[in-house]
């Protein structure tokens, strides 16, 4: 196929989530300090006349079932805002699990406006990013961000320091719905971040005294997300360890890259992993 336009859907790591309260119409609302990792999926988006999305990649077996996925989604929905006949050829590659608390449909869904934004020459409004998911906004900008809101506040956080990741899941999708309403008792209030953190060590202090409120409910229904946990925090270098927005991917914070690199070399085959450094190639910016 005529590549066209290349976008890249890397995946979404919530360092920490407070669940803050819950809206009348049952939305919960969250406090949260969003990372993207290296590793992600990729949209490719071409001229065609018509609309057909190809899924490969060693993750697209999870979606054959899906009879609507999110990029198709994504590509009506942007093509409806700018009045015109949503024809591209789209093809995903898919190296992210579904259903595992790293944003995947999300960024993908990001990624497809992105991608077909450039190729049509149409501008994502924010109410079309937040019709596809609470996570997309996020997953469009695909930079640090401070979350709040049902996620599509966003809100500027000081530069991270250059740290490594390492992301694992017991290859177990945990429904977002389900986890949430597991949970029970208080809110929690919003976390008072630091203006500015010097080192990775005042960083992860910080983080060390927060958390994902997620964590205790994506337990009780995924029991192996505790082993995932272990698993992560006995690598040699892991300097904090935490499950990731409803889970059941869980991520260990490294002092390198390399080291985040070496380290899940370590984990077990059986389930899904990688390590690496935080996403930083350039992202194609909304049309204005």
């Amino acid at each position: 196929m005529n590549t066209g336009v290349t976008e890249p859907a890397p995946a979404k790591v919530n360092l920490y989530l407070h669940v803050t309260g819950c809206r009348t119409d049952g939305y919960h609302t969250l406090d949260s300090l969003v990372v993207f990792a290296g590793i992600g999926d990729t949209v490719q988006a071409a001229p065609a006349g018509t609309l057909s999305l190809a899924i490969t990649g060693p993750e697209a077996g999870s979606l054959a079932a899906e009879p609507d996925n999110l990029v198709l989604r994504a590509a009506r929905g942007l093509a409806a805002a700018a009045g015109r006949e949503a024809a591209a050829t789209l093809r995903l590659t898919k190296r992210l699990p579904v259903a595992s608390g790293i944003g995947g449909g999300s960024a993908d869904a990001a990624a497809a406006l992105r991608a077909l934004g450039a190729l049509w020459g149409t501008r994502t409004d924010d109410a079309t990013a937040l019709a596809l998911g609470a996570d997309v906004p996020a997953c469009l900008a695909c930079q640090p961000v401070r979350m709040s809101g049902i996620g599509e506040v966003l809100g500027p956080v000081p530069p991270i320091p250059k740290l490594g990741i390492v992301l694992a899941n017991p290859r177990l999708a945990l429904p977002t719905p389900a986890v949430f309403a597991r949970r029970s008792g208080p809110f929690s209030p919003p976390a008072a971040l630091a203006p500015r953190w010097p080192d990775l060590a005042s960083f992860v202090q910080d983080l060390g005294a927060l958390r994902n409120d997620l964590e205790a409910p994506a337990m009780a229904l995924c029991p192996p997300i505790a082993e995932v946990l272990s698993a992560l925090r006995a690598l040699p270098g892991c300097l904090l360890a935490r499950m990731s927005g409803s889970g059941a991917t869980c991520f260990g914070l490294f002092a390198t890259p390399a080291a985040a690199a070496a380290a899940a070399r370590l984990l077990p085959a059986i389930w899904w992993h990688w390590g690496g450094g935080v996403f930083d190639a350039p992202v194609r910016a909304p049309q204005a």
